[in-house]
């Protein structure tokens, strides 16, 4: 069990990330690491993080809302599915090895930063509102059960799915991101929790911390508009293909 100190760390560990992951998603990037670090096991480390992570995913949703950034209608369809799409990848991992889609994920990061810089997205006014609702759902039950399944670039895809397919804004993207993002960490949480596998102790001061980074990352996305979380999402996705590839490269794959 890591000592007073190391927990300290990890929560300043925790504070960048939720900075970071309220902007352009990819907070586990800094958390999962450190917390493996800290030498926790697999599923305690994934377990505890998510025990730490739905407090700035929370966080980010409440301040977008407070500054009138979320679409309510669209999540009131995107957060159950969200939900249900967490829960089910949650139970599949159980069942299947999720280090097969590392180099799945790879190629889609890469395809996804290269159509966030080179396409243009439609604007949302030109989509039915039915349309947009359909297609919002489909994103969020399909990346919901990816990260309840794996995990690594759930915010990113959800910006780029948004900004591309339903045609929103990077700003407004980030925020309806949230939303499912909230919803898949809830998800995999109540699970890990009934397995009684998140560790409470590293994870409330993670929280803590997390909850703070949450408000600050969205605070800036909101003042920064679309360039910065733009070039967040491109940075957060190259930093993202980078651990994954050396990831294979360590597993020997």
């Amino acid at each position: 069990m890591p000592d007073a100190f190391t927990i300290a760390l990890l929560a300043v560990a925790a504070l960048g990330a939720g900075t970071v992951d309220a902007i352009a998603g990819g907070g586990g990037l800094i958390t999962v690491p450190a917390l493996l670090a800290a030498g926790l096991p697999t599923h305690a480390a994934l377990a505890t993080n998510k025990g730490q992570s739905v407090w700035g995913s929370g966080a980010a949703m409440l301040t977008f809302w407070r500054h009138g950034r979320l679409d309510l209608d669209k999540a009131r369809v995107t957060f159950p599915l969200g939900l249900l799409g967490a829960c089910g990848g949650t139970a599949a991992v159980l069942a299947v090895s999720p280090d097969a889609l590392r180099p799945i994920v790879i190629g889609m990061l890469v395809f996804a930063v290269v159509v966030l810089l080179v396409r243009k997205p439609e604007r949302a006014s030109d989509h039915p509102v039915a349309h947009r609702l359909a297609k919002a759902g489909a994103i969020a039950l399909v990346i919901g059960a990816y990260d309840g399944f794996f995990g690594p670039g759930t915010g990113t895809f959800l910006i780029v799915g948004f900004v591309v397919i339903c045609g929103e804004t990077p700003t407004a993207a980030t925020a309806d991101a949230k939303v499912v993002n909230f919803a898949s960490n809830c998800a995999a949480l109540t699970l890990f929790a009934i397995e009684r596998r998140v560790i409470w102790r590293i994870a409330l001061p993670m929280a803590a911390a997390q909850l703070c980074g949450g408000f600050l990352g969205a605070k800036l996305a909101v003042k920064g508009g679309a360039r910065l979380v733009r070039g967040m999402v491109v940075v957060v996705s190259l930093a993202l293909c980078a651990k994954l590839a050396r990831d294979l490269y360590v597993s020997g794959w």
